[in-house]
């Protein structure tokens, strides 16, 4: 990609979508993300400058006018952690402009986002973790589609995928007795994933009673009307299996992925590769499940001594 500057802002934003799809290959999730956080920012400086924001503003933007866009937000409700991501993606554009259109502002890497108190993921005991792959068809309208709910929880907690990578598999992606698969994560990363043979046994029970051809290339789970099955389906067999369990609200199809890599964790597995089978690209995310896993031993102490504390 050469650099140029005669763009307008319009189609500076435009090239950075497509940058961000095909180079960076964001999921449409992201790439929204992006560009409304972007949108905050270009409103605001209309308001906060009084003037029409082309490329030329945005090379003479100073600290303090990032600092009040920031302020702007808290103000508007924003968390902290919300403030955080809108400055991502403006440094995200404002590296963009420089690496391929020669448009610098050394002000924007200069702010600092706010700090953000990491929240440690909430897994599902392993009894609580069984309880749901056994109990989540029972809420199911029809045979099939509760053998296809049992059958992607089976494979959240079991491989520890994320909802989108297990509903956006094909046919050919699993074949009969393999020992694993292929997953692609987030930027479309590939990762080399076991398959218990318990898997297997869900899916063969789902494949038979789905009435949809699953072929090479059409979905693996397929929705009551024929299409791809949604993640908000999951979600929602989630949630009517947490009610009747008693569980708490962050029983979510996602808590099925942190409890398969908690319960690694405790059974002491390798925190290197777990972050293999994650997908997780920086070792960081992964090192959350150490303060996890300390945390459960922190309130199994507790319980048993309780005087201690």
């Amino acid at each position: 990609m050469t650099k140029s500057r005669a763009k307008d802002l319009p189609t500076l934003i435009a090239l950075w979508r497509s940058y961000l799809q095909n180079e960076r290959r964001l999921s449409d999730h992201s790439l929204a993300a992006y560009g409304q956080d972007l949108g905050f920012f270009i409103d605001f400086l209309s308001s906060h400058l009084d003037a029409d924001i082309t490329p030329k503003v945005l090379t003479g933007l100073h600290l303090r006018d990032f600092r009040a866009f920031m302020a702007h937000r808290r103000r508007a409700g924003c968390s902290a952690r919300s403030v955080a991501r809108n400055l991502s993606s403006l440094k995200n554009f404002f590296r963009y402009l420089s690496k391929f259109h020669g448009l610098k502002n050394e002000a924007v890497q200069a702010v600092q986002a706010p700090k953000v108190g990491r929240a440690l993921p909430r897994p599902l005991t392993e009894d609580d973790s069984k309880t749901v792959i056994e109990t989540v068809a029972d809420f199911a309208p029809d045979d099939w589609q509760g053998h296809r709910n049992t059958a992607v929880v089976t494979l959240l907690y079991g491989c520890g995928l994320r909802i989108s990578e297990a509903l956006n598999l094909n046919g050919q992606d699993i074949k009969d007795s393999a020992t694993s698969m292929i997953i692609r994560g987030k930027g479309r990363k590939e990762r080399l994933v076991p398959l218990l043979p318990v898997v297997h046994d869900s899916l063969r029970v789902y494949k038979a009673s789905c009435p949809y051809v699953i072929g090479a290339e059409t979905p693996l789970f397929y929705s009551a009307r024929g299409l791809r099955c949604h993640a908000r389906t999951i979600q929602k067999a989630m949630q009517q299996v947490r009610t009747a369990l008693g569980l708490s609200e962050s029983a979510t199809p996602h808590a099925l992925r942190h409890s398969f890599a908690t319960h690694l964790l405790s059974a002491g597995g390798d925190l290197r590769t777990i972050q293999e089978l994650l997908g997780h690209s920086d070792l960081k995310a992964t090192q959350v499940y150490t303060d996890v896993d300390s945390a459960k031993l922190k309130d199994i102490y507790d319980a048993a001594f309780p005087r201690a504390r």
